[in-house]
């Protein structure tokens, strides 16, 4: 007795599986045999949840037959994961990077600490930056539903990210010109705190000009911070080094913060990049130009 090859293949194809015509057009999608599942349905009919309960032990399994686990996205990350895709997507980024001398700045923050006054780079970058949007108003602005007009900001509100268990989020720090160290330092404090908490108010993400995103406190050289749109431009901030620099007769340990800027192409150009760039090297460079 020899066994007809033809119906043996037919024993493992999809056409003698018992399912509606509207579960074999999802199972192809999905690059599923029918001919694998079970069903759970009268007289053995495969039901939609046999389909999906048969791709989620694949998922979890893998076709390796090692172990993984499905994690959804938290809601925060879901909902800043289409934001931050659609503004790559969408922007035409360009990155410039560089270092900056804090020898002065790192001493006049130890002199601070010695006086029970505990200030972070982040707070004095908040300062700089604003002297330096003052001078170069369309990096603090943003571009109109259109793409066709520029609308600049003549506050000065800066958007801090901030990381949480459940993801990024964005606080708003308004009116940094108009406030001292020490009160940013405190409203810096309260806001990254709450942040972390979940306690934040939908109207404290609100009103930004212009983002900081500092890694300062986790390490890293550098990295490419994506626009937080409609903004045009976002700094990145990344771990102070000590690396030596030539003082005109020999090498010096200096305090070196690597930042980089990223900023919309159709709104600004590289030099003018290159211009915001050095004038906020000067300046965070100069702690005397900052503080006065």
């Amino acid at each position: 007795i020899t066994e007809d090859p033809k119906e043996e293949i037919s024993l493992n194809t999809d056409s003698n599986s018992h399912a509606s015509p509207s579960i074999r057009k999802l199972a192809r999608e999905l690059g599923v045999s029918l001919s694998k599942i079970k069903g759970t349905g009268k007289k053995g009919r495969i039901l939609e949840e046999d389909l999906k309960s048969f791709v989620k032990q694949i998922v979890i399994h893998g076709d390796t037959g090692n172990e993984v686990e499905v994690v959804p996205l938290s809601r925060i990350k879901k909902i800043s994961g289409k934001h931050l895709s659609s503004s790559w997507s969408s922007i035409p980024h360009v990155t410039q990077f560089d270092e900056v001398n804090i020898e002065q700045l790192e001493k006049f923050r130890k002199h601070q600490k010695e006086r029970n006054i505990k200030l972070s780079p982040l707070i004095f970058i908040m300062k700089a930056v604003v002297q330096v949007l003052k001078r170069h108003p369309n990096f603090n602005a943003s571009l109109d539903e259109s793409g066709e007009n520029l609308i600049v900001k003549k506050y000065f509100n800066l958007g801090i990210a901030v990381d949480t268990p459940n993801g990024l989020l964005v606080p708003v720090v308004k009116d940094v010109g108009k406030k001292s160290l020490v009160e940013l330092a405190e409203e810096l404090a309260d806001i990254s705190s709450r942040a972390r908490e979940g306690q934040l108010q939908a109207s404290e993400m609100k009103g930004a000009g212009f983002t900081i995103s500092s890694l300062g406190g986790i390490g890293g050289t550098q990295f490419t911070p994506i626009i937080n749109s409609p903004e045009v431009a976002i700094l990145g901030v990344s771990r102070t080094q000590i690396k030596p620099v030539w003082n005109g007769t020999s090498f010096e340990p200096t305090a070196m913060i690597p930042l980089a800027l990223s900023y919309d192409h159709r709104v600004i150009d590289g030099a003018e990049g290159a211009k915001f760039m050095a004038e906020l090297n000067q300046v965070l460079s100069n702690i005397m130009e900052m503080l006065l």
